[in-house]
């Protein structure tokens, strides 16, 4: 009996403690000094990036690690890139991206939204560079639903005849 009462509060007290966990995780986000910044949301199928940029020397952090680690394809260290070359802006500005959900190449997408969108904010005259180019636009594509008696989303089971 005095067991079972020990692994009840012990249960009890870790279920107390899960809150620290979630509590930490934020202040980890917001850990670097980021005073004066301009911020932007940006998005990409599951993915959703909070993208804070500060005059610099163009260093890209995303998740507090640097670009070329978190995102070592080079084709999507070239789509974290793109506004900056479309603007001529590659060394101006520091980054700091903050990304949930999704894989790696979402991600990227939700980065160089975000990317975008605070170029936008901090100097409205790249707007029609950033426009023409596309990436003020969020793209709304998606993963289609699984569907009822079908094996996937669009992948029924296998005709037979007999």
């Amino acid at each position: 009996m005095t067991e079972t009462k020990k692994t009840a509060t012990a249960a009890k007290a870790t279920k107390k403690a899960a809150p620290a966990k979630s509590a930490a995780k934020k202040a980890t986000a917001t850990s670097v000094k980021l005073n004066g910044a301009t911020y932007a949301t940006g998005k990409r199928k599951d993915s959703v990036a909070r993208v804070y940029m500060i005059p610099g020397k163009g260093n890209i952090f995303v998740n507090e690690t640097p670009s070329n680690e978190y995102f070592r394809r080079p084709v999507l260290q070239m789509i974290i890139a793109q506004p900056f070359g479309v603007t001529k802006r590659e060394t101006a500005y520091d980054i700091h991206a903050f990304v949930l959900g999704g894989g790696l190449s979402g991600q990227a997408g939700a980065v160089k939204h975000g990317i975008s969108k605070a170029l936008e904010k901090a100097e409205p005259e790249l707007r029609a560079a950033l426009k023409a180019a596309g990436f003020l636009t969020r793209d709304s594509r998606v993963v289609e639903r699984k569907h009822y008696g079908v094996r996937k989303a669009r992948r029924s089971t296998q005709f037979s005849k007999r």
